[in-house]
């Protein structure tokens, strides 16, 4: 079931790359297209596709870690990519992840042992969709967890989105239609990954207001990654 979950997952979101390129394929053109581009293009890549999802659902990347899994949005093609490029790093947060607990941890930043690595633990609280800046990175990939609370999470429409600031390391934000983004909500099981060609939003009212979730109180274990071209 897992497995057909995330194949269904990095289909669609290929297919609507698809979509964009079809008819805006010429970024100086306006796009009029219903379909958005939200994620590195990888459908004319079947067989890659299918190799990533076999190898997400191996687990041979967990090195320990059973918590969580990707989430369904994760980009499973550029995780699979990327792993075999930087092995060393990510073998190391997710054996930090298995044996670290999470909730104990102190706020603050940590040392990833067996890495240059540094995870940040952030207890924060959500806030109005207005108040959040869309941002991407060039050079790191955001591996985000959410341990405690729910956080929404936004990734927005290149083909609609254009940059309002100067890139400057490691960071670059946009302006944004919301009506073509997309949200997704947090859970305890699954993590999220920010490619570099994920233009996301963290830390969104999740307006839940449930006996399992009264607040927008939540707790972040968030790791920036070395992206390997």
């Amino acid at each position: 079931m897992k497995k057909i979950i995330w194949g269904i997952a990095l289909l669609f979101s290929t297919s609507m790359v698809a979509g964009a390129h079809t008819c805006c394929h010429n970024s100086a053109q306006k796009c009029s297209c219903k379909r958005g581009y939200y994620t590195q293009y990888y459908g004319d890549k079947p067989e890659l596709i299918k190799e990533a999802i076999a190898w997400a659902e191996s687990g041979i990347w967990r090195n320990g870690f059973d918590k969580a899994k990707p989430h369904s949005s994760v980009n499973l093609a550029d995780f699979y990519l990327q792993y075999q490029k930087n092995p060393q790093q990510w073998q190391a947060l997710f054996k930090w992840l298995a044996k670290t607990d999470l909730l104990a941890l102190s706020k603050g930043k940590h040392p990833i042992e067996g890495s240059n690595l540094v995870a940040s633990v952030e207890d924060d609280h959500n806030g109005p969709l207005e108040t959040k800046r869309s941002e991407s990175h060039n050079h790191k990939i955001d591996f985000q967890f959410v341990v405690k609370g729910v956080e929404k999470f936004g990734i927005i429409d290149h083909y609609t989105s254009k940059p309002n600031s100067k890139y400057r390391p490691d960071v670059i934000h946009y302006d944004y239609d919301a009506s073509k983004a997309r949200f997704y909500l947090s859970n305890p099981k699954e993590f999220f990954l920010f490619f570099p060609r994920d233009w996301h939003i963290a830390k969104i009212n999740n307006d839940l207001k449930t006996p399992e979730c009264p607040d927008e109180n939540i707790r972040v274990i968030v790791v920036k990654v070395d992206y390997v071209d």
